[in-house]
């Protein structure tokens, strides 16, 4: 018998699976990208060529009043490269750094969500520039209209009676949004908490998935409360799954964000011909399976590759142990994924929704997790099966699964599987 080794991430190491070539249908990841050969001048060639409206130099006038929101990476240096970019094309125009307010957004699925790496933001082309984190618990917002899903959207002030809006960040797979980048630093990005918990009711709704677009709530009610506000100019930058950036797309709130999109499409939906019996998933290695809570955010992608009553085996590191109090909470506290629905619907939180996540796999899947989390938390709290060694998790799934098949996917929390025939 003929055995092919798969290696997949795990923390900061990867280990290797061992598969009956006949067995096994393939890895599934995110298609491959060359990496820009240059970031900061790819960047700069998007605010150069801006899609859907003219350059930012063109737009701005010297005495105007500027805000840019980055919903960035946590790492620093990718903020500070497409804020030197930006801050040097306003500067072009005539536009002074006093009058330039930066703004980190506010995503509720980071654990830290209030801080968006601003301290190392100190450089001489950003000197004068006001740095800040949006608070979302402010009462200084204010009221810029109401969308068709009745959400009343409620804004930092500051960005909103700014003259000139400017939005930046990263556009890759989002577990609700479909994908971050454009309209998501509006919503929830400077939004309050009121406006925010509105949104993200519709969290559950099957649509509000990794990917998904065409009739999203979630991201359908961020689109409109964007254009209640008004933005001049967006920013979206993909990159590959090295994290390395690949392209950046520029311009209109809508054209820049929908080219960047079907870009982003090519890299990381993956077309598979069947489910399979049973699917190991890494999410990616370290910092994506930091914990238990990271570990699970692309769990509705994967369950897309694998047959109900399947096998799923998550093979993350969890150095970090389980990881969000919260999510904890709402797995020690209800006995359903419906019961968590009927919470988030009426006050969303970022540990409940990723409960929810692993609630809703475990009603469809066997899981198996391979970790370093104690076997208490992974049996008692999380209900979770576990084995000591990805190859120990397949003898068990094969076991349970006579003639079964096998799919892996080494970077579950950016990769999209879509079935050829659901």
């Amino acid at each position: 018998m003929s055995l092919v080794d798969v290696w997949l991430p795990y923390g900061n190491t990867e280990v290797c699976l061992r598969i009956a070539t006949e067995s096994f249908l393939g890895m599934i990841q995110p298609n491959e990208k060359k990496a820009a050969e240059n970031p900061q001048e790819e960047i700069e060639r998007s605010l150069n060529e801006p899609i859907g409206t003219r350059r930012l130099l063109e737009i701005v006038k010297p005495d105007d009043k500027i805000s840019i929101v980055v919903n960035g990476a946590e790492d620093p240096s990718f903020n500070l490269m497409i804020l030197k970019s930006i801050v040097r094309e306003l500067n072009d125009a005539g536009a002074k750094n006093e009058n330039i307010n930066v703004i980190g957004g506010y995503d509720p699925l980071r654990i830290d969500a209030k801080k968006i790496a601003v301290d190392p933001w100190h450089d001489e082309m950003l000197k004068g520039v006001d740095l800040t984190d949006h608070n979302y618990e402010a009462e200084n917002v204010i009221n810029v209209g109401e969308t068709s899903f009745g959400t009343k959207v409620y804004l930092n002030r500051r960005f909103a009676e700014s003259k000139i809006k400017v939005l930046a960040g990263l556009l890759e797979p989002h577990p609700y949004l479909g994908y971050s980048g454009g309209r998501g630093a509006v919503l929830p990005g400077v939004s309050s908490l009121e406006t925010i918990q509105h949104n993200l009711s519709m969290v559950t709704d099957p649509r509000a998935r990794p990917g998904s677009l065409e009739g999203n709530p979630v991201h359908e009610d961020a689109i409109e409360a964007a254009r209640l506000v008004g933005v001049d100019f967006t920013l979206n930058v993909v990159r590959n799954r090295r994290q390395e950036i690949v392209k950046a797309f520029a311009g209109d709130l809508d054209e820049a964000f929908k080219k960047g999109v079907r870009f982003a499409d090519e890299i990381y939906k993956v077309p598979i011909d069947v489910r399979a019996d049973v699917l190991f998933v890494s999410p990616g290695g370290f910092s994506h399976d930091a914990n238990l809570y990271e570990s699970c955010k692309g769990m509705n992608s994967a369950l897309e590759a694998v047959k109900k009553n399947g096998v799923l085996a998550l093979v993350a590191e969890c150095s970090g142990g389980y990881g969000n109090r919260t999510f904890y909470e709402y797995i020690t506290k209800f006995k359903d994924s419906k019961r968590v629905e009927n919470s988030l619907k009426k006050q969303f939180t970022a540990g409940g929704y990723i409960a929810y996540c692993l609630m809703k796999a475990l009603e469809r899947v066997e899981m198996i997790l391979v970790s370093a989390l104690p076997d208490y938390y992974a049996l008692e709290v999380f209900k979770l099966k576990t084995a000591k060694t990805v190859n120990e998790a397949l003898r068990y799934a094969l076991a349970t699964k006579k003639n079964a098949r096998v799919l892996a996917i080494s970077h579950g929390n950016v990769t999209i599987p879509i079935v050829k025939q659901p």
